[in-house]
C-alpha cells in the first residue's frame, strides 16, 4: 500500500471512529464549539489573509479566469460572513435525536422515526475558501464527521482556515478525527477517498461541471451534486415591468460568476417590444453582452444572434441569452428542456400563471417575482450551505443542517413475536 493511500485511509478511519462519538455529543457542546470557531476566525484574520494572498498571486500568475479569482479572494467582508454563518448555524435547532413521527400498530408495537447523523461526509471543492468553514460548521451541527479536500489553487487559504477551526473545535469538546482536511494537492488522494465506502457515507462535490462529473464517474459512495446552473427568468405578459426590470437586472448582474445567476431571459411576445429596449440598454450599461433570438434582434438592433448552444450554456459571466416566447407554456417547455433544474423564476401579477409555473417547472428552487440569486443556504435561513443539489434523493436545493441527517426506525414492544 502506498504512503498516500495509507494517509487517506487513516483519515477516513479516524473520521469514522469520531462519527460514532459525534452522534452522541450534546447540542451545548456543538454550539459552544461553533461559537468559539467563529471568534477564532475573526481573531486570526491577518494570518488567513496572508495565506490567501499567496493563493491569489499564484492564480493570477497562472492567468486563471476572473470569475475563478473572484471566488478565491478573501477580505474582511467574507471573513465576517464566514464567522456569521457559524454563529447562525449554532443558533439553529439541533435536529439530532428528534422523533420525526410515531405510530402504533394493531399488535401494540410503537414505531418511530428518529433523526440521526449521516456519519462521515466528504466534501470535494474548488476555489472558494469559505466552503472550508461552511462545511465544517454544518457537518458538526448535524453530528457528522467531515473530510475536506479543497482545490490546489486555494490550498494555503484552506489550510489556514482549517487549522484555526479544528483547533477551536478540539478545545471545546469535538472529538479527534471529526474535522479533517486532506492537505496534499495530489489528485490521487481524491481517487482514493472515493473508493472508501466502508468509512465515508456521502460525497458532496462543489465546483465546475468537469470536476463534478469526474467525481460522479469515480465514486463508489453516494453523491449530492449539481453539474451547472442554467437559470431562467420568464417575464410574463401580466408582469409589472418595473419589477421585472429590477429582478432581471439583479439575477444577471449582481454576481454573474455563481451558479444561481440567470443565464437566459425569456420574455412574452405581448410585452417584449415595451420591455426589451430599456432592459437591454440597462444591461449594456453594466457591460453585459446580449445574445438574442431573431425576434429580440428585430426589437433591438445591433446585438449578437443566439445559437442553439447558448440555451444550454452556463456563462458564469456578463453574457446573457434572450428569447421571446409566445406564452407561458412555451416558456415552461424551454426551461424544462434547456435548464439544469437549479433555480428558475417568473415575474407576473397573474395568480394562475404563477401557480402553473410553480407546479410545472421541474427545478429545485422555483420563484415568483423574485431573483434566482436567492437560491443559497444563507438566504434560506440555513446559516450557510454545504452545496446545492439538483438530485431528487435524498436532498434537493440548498443543503443545510437538516439535509445532512438521516433517520432510523425505533420500535417499542412488550414481547410481541411475528406469527
Amino acid at each position: 500500500m502506498s504512503d498516500l493511500k495509507k494517509e487517506i485511509l487513516s483519515i477516513a478511519q479516524e473520521a469514522k471512529k469520531a462519527s460514532f462519538l459525534m452522534g452522541q455529543i450534546s447540542s451545548a457542546i456543538k454550539d459552544r464549539a461553533l461559537l468559539s470557531m467563529a471568534d477564532a476566525l475573526e481573531k486570526v484574520k491577518p494570518a488567513i489573509f496572508a495565506a490567501n494572498k499567496k493563493d491569489v498571486r499564484q492564480a493570477k500568475a497562472k492567468k486563471l479566469k476572473s470569475a475563478f479569482i473572484d471566488r478565491l479572494i478573501l477580505n474582511d467582508k467574507r471573513i465576517k460572513a464566514m464567522a456569521g454563518s457559524l454563529r447562525e448555524v449554532a443558533a439553529q435547532h439541533d435536529p439530532i435525536g428528534e422523533v420525526m413521527k410515531m405510530w402504533t400498530r394493531p399488535n401494540g408495537l410503537w414505531i418511530g422515526k428518529l433523526r440521526v447523523p449521516l456519519g462521515v461526509v466528504g466534501i470535494i471543492y474548488e476555489s472558494r475558501p469559505n466552503v472550508t468553514a461552511d462545511c465544517i460548521g454544518l457537518c458538526l451541527k448535524a453530528g457528522n464527521s467531515v473530510i475536506l479536500r479543497g482545490g490546489s489553487e486555494a490550498i494555503n487559504s484552506n489550510i489556514a482556515i482549517f487549522d484555526v477551526l479544528n483547533g477551536a473545535a478540539k478545545k471545546n469538546g469535538i472529538p479527534h478525527g471529526a474535522v479533517n482536511l486532506i492537505k496534499t494537492t495530489d489528485r490521487k488522494a481524491v481517487h482514493i477517498l472515493l473508493t472508501l465506502s466502508d468509512y465515508v457515507d456521502l460525497i458532496i462535490p462543489r465546483g465546475g461541471e468537469s470536476l463534478i462529473k469526474e467525481v460522479a464517474r469515480r465514486s463508489r459512495i453516494p453523491l449530492l451534486k449539481h453539474y451547472k446552473g442554467v437559470c431562467h427568468v420568464y417575464v410574463d405578459e401580466d408582469a409589472d415591468l418595473n419589477m421585472a426590470e429590477k429582478v432581471c437586472f439583479n439575477a444577471k448582474v449582481q454576481r454573474p460568476s455563481v451558479c444561481n445567476s440567470m443565464e437566459t431571459l425569456l420574455v412574452n411576445e405581448e410585452i417584449a417590444a415595451r420591455f426589451l429596449p430599456s432592459m437591454i440598454k440597462k444591461y449594456k450599461e453594466a457591460g453585459v453582452e446580449i445574445r438574442g433570438c431573431p425576434m429580440t434582434k428585430r426589437i433591438v438592433k445591433g446585438i449578437k444572434a443566439a445559437a442553439e448552444k447558448d440555451w444550454f450554456t452556463e456563462y458564469l459571466d456578463l453574457i446573457l441569452s434572450i428569447k421571446v416566447v409566445k406564452d407561458l407554456h412555451e416558456a415552461i417547455e424551454h426551461i424544462n428542456k434547456y435548464g439544469t433544474k437549479l433555480s428558475d423564476a417568473i415575474v407576473t401579477e397573474n395568480y394562475h400563471n404563477a401557480v402553473e409555473f410553480l407546479r410545472k417547472i421541474d427545478s429545485a428552487s422555483v420563484y415568483v417575482n423574485a431573483s434566482t440569486r436567492f437560491t443559497d443556504g444563507g438566504e434560506f435561513g440555513f446559516g450557510s450551505e454545504i452545496g446545492i443539489s439538483t438530485d431528487k434523493f435524498h436532498a434537493r436545493g440548498p443543503v443545510g443542517v437538516e439535509e445532512l441527517t438521516s433517520y432510523k426506525y425505533i420500535i417499542y414492544g412488550d414481547g410481541q413475536i411475528r406469527e
